[in-house]
């Protein structure tokens, strides 16, 4: 296994030797750093989301074991088949109206994660504009005097 040479480089070390006019480098490496950890968080809290519905799929899994049971239990102690069949459609139908009910509980919890992931790195996006605005407000000035 080789070493990356890059990977043992100190980047604002590099960044600040290699000078552009007009940019202050250790503004850029600050703003850089807060896009790190704004993306980041952004996976922590997405994959907080799907930790969240991984839990949620096995409660609900755990819960639907121990309903089956008690209705095979309920289903074997009906002797009369009318009774049966009308207990099997009555399962039936609580099973599936459940079901549409868990599916919307997990969808609604994943959303709610990838709305917060998303907030995230948008509220970000807005710093970056704003940065860069000031940024560029900055250079126009510095332009201006210099030629004065």
């Amino acid at each position: 296994m080789t070493n990356n040479p890059f990977l043992d480089m100190d980047f604002s070390k590099v960044m600040q030797d290699f000078k552009m006019p007009g940019v202050d480098m250790d503004q850029l490496m600050a703003s850089q750093k807060k896009n790190i950890d704004a993306v980041t968080k952004a996976n922590q809290v997405a994959f907080e989301g799907v930790q969240a519905v991984a839990r949620r799929q096995a409660d609900i899994l755990r819960s639907t074991m121990e309903e089956v049971q008690n209705l095979t239990k309920d289903l074997m102690a009906t002797t009369n088949p009318q009774d049966r069949m009308n207990k099997q459609a009555e399962v039936a139908k609580t099973a599936f109206e459940t079901s549409l009910k868990n599916i919307k509980e997990l969808a609604d919890m994943l959303a709610k994660s990838n709305n917060e992931a998303f907030d995230l790195l948008n509220k970000r996006m807005g710093e970056v504009m704003e940065e860069v605005q000031t940024a560029v407000s900055e250079v126009q000035k510095s332009a201006q005097q210099a030629t004065k």
